[in-house]
């Protein structure tokens, strides 16, 4: 099994559509950010799911009604 697992994101972040919003905005951050360090490659959606999973990312949750 890998770590997170995807019901366990989707838990954390609503729902699968939210999931993919925060995953896809937190990669982009790492990009930018490591955009002049090539000194290892990192995956940044791999590391981003997994900074949500352990709850480091914060976002603002949305209810459906």
């Amino acid at each position: 099994m890998r770590y997170p697992a995807l019901n366990d994101l989707i838990e954390e972040t609503g729902d699968k559509y939210s999931l993919v919003i925060v995953t896809a905005k937190r990669s982009r951050q790492i990009v930018e950010a490591n955009i002049n360090d090539d000194s290892h490659i990192i995956n940044p959606v791999s590391l981003a799911a997994k900074e949500i999973g352990m709850g480091e990312v914060e976002f603002l949750k949305t209810t459906q009604q």
